[in-house]
């Protein structure tokens, strides 16, 4: 699948993304992808963000990767993840918005930083039917934001990963009970540097359920 330069509208900022959609068929339902801390580098070319398009793309969604304000051609300035939500709403209302993608069940996916920021965004839009929150880093900062959720979840990690404790995301995947699905990927830290592609195939076994 193909992906396109876009840009879109959050508040009074312009942000670039990359979207595709699949060439045939529809309606297709919508996959947002939110990139790690854009103060340590990141941003939408992300290995993780990479393997996650992919999985999405394969399951037959239209996908929309985009740098958080301030990052690369992005414009703002890095807002602590509140602004960063906001980017998210408005990259899954523009995506849902599109000729030929359905207008609600989009998933909201995110990497780290990226899944905090997922999290927060979709409490409270109405076009978000589920999350994917890939090695959110609950070892470091508060996870209330995930705990709270009332949307389907699949919460991803590896068993490495210091920031995201595969027990401590056990925990919470128990607090959350029905609503959310668990996937551990063995040998892999919170970069999965050579696991990309377990990413995709743990994702591709959950993308229908959701």
């Amino acid at each position: 699948m193909k992906e396109e330069p876009a840009t879109f509208k959050s508040g009074e900022l312009t942000l670039e993304g990359m979207i595709a959609r699949p060439a045939a068929g529809g309606p297709w339902r919508a996959a947002v992808v939110c990139h790690p801390h854009p103060l340590y580098g990141g941003s939408m070319r992300n290995n993780v963000v990479d393997a996650a398009i992919d999985a999405f793309q394969a399951a037959g969604f239209a996908t929309l990767r985009f740098n958080f304000r301030g990052v690369g051609r992005s414009e703002g300035e890095f807002d602590n993840g509140r602004g960063e939500a906001d980017d998210a709403v408005a990259a899954v209302r523009f995506l849902t918005a599109q000729t030929g993608v359905l207008a609600d069940r989009a998933v909201l996916a995110g990497y780290s930083f990226g899944a905090m920021a997922a999290a927060r965004a979709a409490a409270d839009t109405a076009e978000v039917g589920a999350i994917v929150a890939i090695a959110p880093p609950i070892a470091a900062i508060d996870a209330s934001i995930l705990e709270a959720t009332t949307k389907p979840i699949v919460l991803l990690s590896g068993d490495r990963d210091s920031y995201c404790p595969a027990a401590q995301l056990g925990a919470l995947a128990a607090t959350l009970g029905d609503l959310a699905r668990l996937r551990i990927v063995a040998g892999a830290d919170h970069f999965f540097g050579g696991r990309e592609h377990e990413i995709g195939a743990a994702l591709g076994r959950e993308l229908a359920a959701l």
